[in-house]
């Protein structure tokens, strides 16, 4: 049996946590002995109104079964005021979940510029003002973790969330430049992108499907990359449904030309298949995996 993961002096910051995955991982944080924050504007899925009960109920949840927790009412995009009530009332902060998001699903041709600037607001704002205002007090103790909230309509795409996509996948921009710059102060960020049967999504899964994507089969995954046992970093995880999958980039090894006689299009289109070929694919892990193969190509006609 592997050890048991606990977080016992920790406090844990989940956002958008009044109910569906933020309040299954809040749940789920104070079970291991966590410190949670509870934050919920308690808006509506389209991001209007606001009601403090939702995040009220969480807590007293939490506390009904012997846990500890402080329920946050205001929006993530005033994000030290979350983290202020985390030291204000637990005195440091050491895990951010960020989970808060709405839908304004809308084909690209209707979109309209609030559907768009709104759900970049609550999702990609709302997250860097949150994880920004935790970042010192991360750094000053040397330990910290975040998890960020990606999806698969940012990864694969998905008709009519061009604003969602577009926010999901720069949050994971986010998670592999943060990755980097925190490691050195032993801060751990990795994201997910879930499937669970709450409220943004229902009506979007099939019934006899969306009763079995239960939030509580994603939070142990996320409660896990929350813990000081583990180590990954920059990851990024699909999850739902009792089943995890790390998610990697991959490249095609992809076609040369000589850099100093130059190429045409109609070079372009005839080299297409190898471009596009992914046989013996590469995976680059950073920047400098990245150009490898266009190194190779420059050493190879600078001869």
């Amino acid at each position: 049996m592997s050890d048991a993961i606990r977080f016992e002096d920790k406090v844990v910051i989940v956002t958008g946590a009044g109910g569906g995955l933020g309040r299954a991982h809040a749940l789920l944080f104070a079970k291991h002995g966590a410190k949670v924050v509870v934050n919920d504007l308690g808006g509506s899925t389209h991001g209007e109104g606001a009601n403090a009960s939702a995040a009220d109920k969480v807590v007293a949840e939490i506390r009904e079964a012997g846990g500890t927790a402080v329920a946050n009412h205001d929006s993530v995009t005033d994000g030290d005021k979350i983290v202020q009530t985390a030291l204000d009332t637990f005195g440091r902060i050491d895990v951010v979940v960020n989970n808060a998001g709405i839908l304004r699903d809308k084909t690209f041709h209707k979109m309209e510029d609030a559907d768009w600037d709104l759900v970049y607001k609550v999702h990609v704002e709302g997250a860097y003002k949150v994880t920004r205002a935790a970042w010192p007090h991360l750094r000053e103790q040397n330990f910290g973790r975040v998890i960020f909230t990606s999806s698969t309509s940012g990864i694969y795409g998905n008709f009519g969330q061009s604003n969602y996509g577009m926010a999901k996948l720069g949050l994971y921009g986010l998670t592999r430049t943060l990755a980097i710059e925190g490691r050195k102060n032993n801060i751990l960020v990795n994201a997910i992108a879930p499937t669970g049967g709450t409220r943004m999504t229902e009506g979007l899964i099939p019934p006899q499907v969306f009763e079995q994507l239960k939030p509580e089969l994603v939070s142990p995954l996320v409660v896990y990359l929350g813990s000081a046992t583990c180590q990954e970093t920059s990851g990024l995880f699909e999850v739902g449904g009792g089943w995890i999958g790390k998610v990697r980039w991959e490249r095609s090894l992809g076609a040369g030309f000589d850099p100093k006689a130059g190429f045409s299009p109609e070079d372009v289109a005839a080299q297409w298949q190898q471009i596009c070929d992914f046989d013996g694919a590469a995976h680059p892990a950073d920047n400098v995996e990245a150009l490898k193969e266009m190194m190779a190509n420059l050493q190879k006609y600078a001869l």
